[in-house]
């Protein structure tokens, strides 16, 4: 369901669509007609101090940066639009006490939170048959205030027009295949209005459709939940601005948002995606992957250890059953530098 904003003002004096040149008209001449040593005075302009990962990335930022502004021929205009552009991206997050990050949603409409997802979960492994559960990005609604509940709980608090179901699996061990027992299992997802527990405080209370579980001794979690609602972004802001200049949907396809931690093992944050939801293919974070797209069927039977769901919706009547695989942490291919 689509999320309804009031709407901002637009960014002026220059808005995203009157900024962009056909490829046409865009420089085709040699590189070198601008001066070839000035990104590298930039760059060399850092004092002894610099930290060797923060003189990395500033480098390879500057030259990327430069680099773009060359080869578009970018001009005064353009440059001082996109600064009013970030300016009004930073504005956002100020006006709104910090609850709307703009920023955030930015990285994910333009696929940064995603590859950097891709980059920091890579994990090597010997037998390709073997893999952890891919990794899907964070989000800005994940809350470190979600309650724990016994296994077998409902996380459904609040009325909802969705459709009760019963989700379960086994969290195994990538290289033994092994159950492991005493996995955090958190949750959350948006409610049937495709909003959140803290976008809706109308209809919704604090923590409705979220949770965090610990799995059993046989590696296994349980759980009642909504088959999850596809929703739109915000249409309004800088980052709806960007997409409709570059003719693109604010939808995000239904999913639920998950993030697995134990101890011994790396860390899985990911989402998964009913495998008949319209827009997995142009899902407008770039978050989908394979191996999250999944099948809620009709509930035929409970196991003896869940009790129907009595909760708002009644009981459940799909069902989804998601294992998860974990690589142990000594299989982790990149550790955080320090900058």
């Amino acid at each position: 369901m689509v999320e309804h904003h009031p709407k901002q003002h637009p960014i002026h004096p220059l808005s995203l669509q009157s900024i962009v040149k056909p490829p046409s008209i865009m420089s085709t001449g040699p590189s070198h007609k601008y001066d070839p040593n000035f990104t590298q005075h930039v760059i060399d302009t850092c004092g002894p101090n610099t930290s060797p990962r923060m003189k990395q990335i500033f480098s390879s930022a500057m030259r990327h940066l430069h680099d773009f502004a060359r080869e578009v021929d970018l001009t005064p205009e353009e440059w001082l639009a996109g600064v009013k552009f970030f300016n009004e991206t930073g504005k956002t997050w100020a006006e709104s006490d910090g609850k709307r990050n703009e920023m955030h949603r930015l990285s994910d409409i333009t696929g940064l939170e995603s590859l950097v997802t891709e980059i920091a979960n890579y994990v090597q492994s010997e037998n390709s048959q073997y893999a952890p559960t891919s990794a899907a990005i964070l989000g800005p609604f994940w809350s470190p205030n979600a309650p724990w509940r016994q296994l077998g709980d409902s996380v459904i608090q609040d009325k909802h027009d969705g459709i009760v179901t019963y989700m379960h699996g086994i969290i195994r061990d990538m290289q033994t295949q092994k159950p492991i027992p005493n996995v955090t299992f958190d949750f959350w997802q948006a409610s049937s209005n495709g909003k959140y527990d803290f976008q809706d405080p109308g209809n919704q209370s604090d923590n409705n459709l979220r949770g965090k579980f610990k799995t059993d001794e046989n590696g296994e979690y349980r759980l009642y939940c909504l088959r999850p609602t596809a929703y739109s972004l915000p249409q309004d802001g800088p980052s709806w601005q960007l997409l409709q200049a570059i003719d693109r949907h604010p939808m995000r396809p239904a999913h639920i948002h998950l993030m697995i931690t134990h101890d011994e093992y790396k860390p899985v944050v990911t989402q998964i995606y009913p495998k008949d939801d319209p827009w997995l293919a142009t899902d407008t974070v770039f978050a989908v992957k394979d191996d999250l797209v999944v099948d809620f069927v009709p509930l035929k039977d409970l196991p003896p250890t869940m009790s129907p769901h009595k909760g708002p919706g009644g009981e459940a009547v799909r069902e989804l059953h998601l294992d998860v695989t974990l690589a142990p942490k000594g299989l982790a291919a990149h550790s955080k530098p320090n900058l």
